[in-house]
């Protein structure tokens, strides 16, 4: 079911900034199939392989949130995260392709040497500013201090929330679900399931949501990274929520799916499983996933595939990127 037929309107898409000018790659991974017994055929989502910055899903997010940045005559991004945040490498590099200047708030403490994600950021042109401790009301406050900072000097700052995973960042899911959704039609498979790791929630929210508009079929898992399913899904739902509104859509919050068993000791702390899982795909596909993120959601996928549930079907990895977390300390 689209937008038009629920109330007969098509709203226009929010103002976009170009920074993927492709569909990422969607392919098959038989060797990682086979070595998980070969009762299922598991597919890739490679946002992981989109071409700027180590690539990574939130370049999807910031296509609109800059969009929208521009718009308002911003020529400052703020934004905060982990010393390990894909969203904030991925916010410096992109903010230096729009031409606006980026000032970065990290959780501490402070490292030195700076590990490679922060280097990174640097290495793009932002502004770092990394807090004293792992506070959220720390990182939130000095937010609020960077800002001030940034008016004051007559700029016009444009702030995005933690992982940029609002209604609008979420809308470049729901476009990244539609072009999935193209990509299986192609290739003539209906997937059981597509599983992604889930952190803000909004690349879930966004996938969901998507996928009901363009009337797909396909399940979406949640694999929790960050935080406990409950308080994921009322995350997920708000932005859902968010999002119909934005789109003048009806969407189903009931189909919102989290496994939380594979979050282990919390955000940030590999697991046994989520290491077993990332040798796994290195060993048959030679493809990397970083162990705070895609790692645990890969070993999802794995669990669920080894219970039966999905025998003889396809099902998809959502790679959602990540890779400098490789090499990122985690003590």
């Amino acid at each position: 079911m689209t937008a038009a037929t629920i109330r007969g309107v098509t709203p226009a898409p929010p103002p976009r900034y170009p920074l993927i000018e492709e569909p990422s790659p969607f392919h098959r991974l038989p060797r990682f199939s086979e070595a998980l017994g070969g009762r299922v055929d598991v597919w890739a989502k490679r946002e992981d392989l989109i071409p700027l910055a180590f690539g990574g899903n939130k370049l999807r997010n910031l296509e609109y949130l800059i969009g929208a940045a521009l718009a308002e005559g911003a020529d400052t991004l703020v934004t905060s995260g982990r010393r390990w945040s894909n969203h904030c490498r991925l916010t410096a590099a992109a903010g230096t392709r729009a031409g606006l200047d980026v000032h970065l708030v990290l959780s501490g403490p402070p490292r030195l040497p700076p590990g490679p994600g922060q280097r990174l950021m640097g290495l793009f042109g932002a502004t770092v500013f990394v807090t004293e401790t792992v506070e959220r009301a720390e990182r939130e406050a000095l937010v609020d201090e960077v800002v001030a900072r940034v008016r004051s000097a007559g700029r016009r700052p444009y702030v995005i929330g933690v992982g940029g995973s609002g209604p609008l960042g979420a809308y470049g899911q729901v476009e990244a679900a539609r072009e999935f959704a193209a990509q299986c039609r192609e290739a003539g498979i209906d997937p059981a399931a597509i599983v992604v790791p889930s952190a803000t929630g909004g690349t879930q929210a966004g996938l969901i949501t998507g996928l009901q508009v363009a009337g797909a079929a396909s399940h979406v898992l949640g694999i929790a990274v960050s935080r406990p399913p409950d308080e994921l899904r009322a995350a997920i739902a708000a932005t859902m929520s968010g999002l119909a509104e934005m789109m003048s859509a009806t969407v189903d919050p009931a189909d919102i799916d989290i496994d939380g068993g594979q979050l282990g000791a919390g955000y940030g702390v590999p697991t046994e499983a989520a290491s077993e899982a990332a040798v796994l795909l290195a060993r048959t596909e030679a493809i990397l996933v970083d162990p705070i993120y895609t790692a645990k959601g890969l070993a999802g996928l794995a669990a669920h595939v080894l219970s039966g549930e999905w025998d003889g079907r396809s099902v998809v990895f959502w790679h959602a990127g990540g890779t400098p977390g490789i090499f990122e300390p985690l003590d």
